[in-house]
């Protein structure tokens, strides 16, 4: 299996980023790559501070855009919905929801890993 036919078991919209980089395959894969780079800067745990979480809005936003532009569409969801009960100032909403994608998360990069060695 390709990495962009895992990843469509894994619910990355591929045709919709494909889309986005007018088919060009070899780019949008190239691009994962660069996600993975993202995701590892920009670690967010479920065990973050609720007292100041300013940092955890930039990272999480930072998440979203990238998943968004990939049509990593698990991520770009889940993060979306964490970013605005944070800003909404409810960040023990949002850590349950973190605890949940965050397994998601890891499943996609092991299998873009996979494909990337």
């Amino acid at each position: 299996m390709t990495l962009l036919e895992e990843l469509k078991t894994l619910g990355v919209n591929v045709e919709e980023g494909l889309k986005r980089l007018n088919g060009n395959e070899k780019l949008y894969t190239r691009l994962f790559g660069s996600f993975l780079k993202t995701l590892n800067a920009n670690a967010v745990t479920a065990d973050f501070d609720s007292s100041d979480y300013t940092e955890i809005i930039e990272k999480t936003h930072t998440i979203k855009g990238t998943a968004g532009n990939l049509s990593v569409t698990p991520l770009y969801e889940t993060y979306s919905e964490i970013l605005g009960l944070l800003r909404s100032g409810k960040p023990e909403e949002a850590k349950p929801l973190l605890e949940k994608i965050l397994p998601v998360q890891e499943e996609i990069v092991q299998c873009i890993e996979r494909h990337m060695e």
